[in-house]
């Protein structure tokens, strides 16, 4: 199957139980797929840290205290750690275990990079 010049090739993995088939492009790592519960998760906690980096935005502008401040700020820094956690246990659990079934062994490779700028 081709589409704007590019080759696509048909991968099935096994998600929670369910079969999945996805077409991704030859030359890409493998295709990825999340679950709309881990989405919802995922996408609660960037909240979460969006929520106390608006606070600390608003406290900066009305000239609140700095320990306050920066109570706030470890509050950002540890929602956005908690979600990294999360990120990389979901990623070795589906997609670093079905890009290694395939074969894709760049895909480990990009996923040690990330960890190492993410730590």
């Amino acid at each position: 199957m081709t589409s704007h010049n590019e080759e696509y090739k048909e991968i099935t993995h096994t998600h929670d139980g369910v079969t999945h088939t996805h077409m991704v492009k030859e030359h890409s790592h493998h295709g990825h797929y999340h679950s709309p519960e881990v989405k919802k998760k995922e996408l609660a906690r960037i909240s979460k840290a969006i929520g106390h980096l608006q606070h600390v935005k608003l406290m900066i502008e009305n000239d609140e205290d700095c320990s306050d401040v920066l109570m706030q700020l470890a509050a950002v820094r540890s929602a956005i750690n908690s979600l990294g956690k999360e990120i990389i246990n979901e990623h070795v659990e589906h997609c670093i275990s079905h890009a290694i079934e395939d074969g894709d062994t760049q895909a480990l490779e990009d996923f040690k990079g990330a960890i190492k700028k993410f730590v």
